[in-house]
């Protein structure tokens, strides 16, 4: 066992913001296949999604995630608001936010990035892609990169 996986053996809380059905279900499936335990939490839209990270109306026992995957063409707030609103917040600025999106666009790229997105990944077309890629995300997230401790509830 690494350093990092000693370090982060808790289970993980995943924070999915995806408002596509098919999209959250593979997400889920895959995610299931990595065999990390994990719980996750899913978001339908921007809105429902700062309201999960703040702990706000149903959601006020959430768990804090450890990380956050974030779609970009969400209704009601925007992936890049979201984005933008928890870099700017003390309490969750720490958390690594993954955007998963179908966009390719070069002005996607550099805003997530800019807005200090910790990476930006492309949405595989097939289900063994996104397998590959969820298997990839488990593997770096949860067992090389330290994650930051968890912040005390307030």
């Amino acid at each position: 066992m690494t350093t990092a996986q000693q370090v982060n053996s808790h289970r993980p809380v995943i924070l999915l913001v995806e408002d596509n059905a098919a999209d959250l279900r593979l997400a889920q499936e895959v995610l299931k296949e990595t065999k990390l335990p994990h719980d996750l939490l899913v978001a339908r839209d921007g809105e429902e999604a700062m309201q999960i990270l703040r702990r706000q109306g149903n959601h006020a026992t959430a768990a804090r995630p450890d990380l956050v995957l974030l779609d970009l063409n969400l209704p009601r707030k925007h992936g890049r608001e979201v984005l933008a609103e928890i870099k700017a917040d003390p309490l969750l600025k720490t958390i690594p936010i993954l955007i998963l999106s179908t966009s390719k666009a070069e002005r996607d790229v550099r805003a997530c990035y800019e807005s200090h997105a910790n990476c930006f990944l492309t949405k595989p077309v097939s289900i063994d892609e996104f397998s590959k890629l969820a298997a990839l995300i488990r593997d770096f997230w949860f067992g090389v990169v330290q994650l930051p401790p968890k912040v005390p509830a307030t």
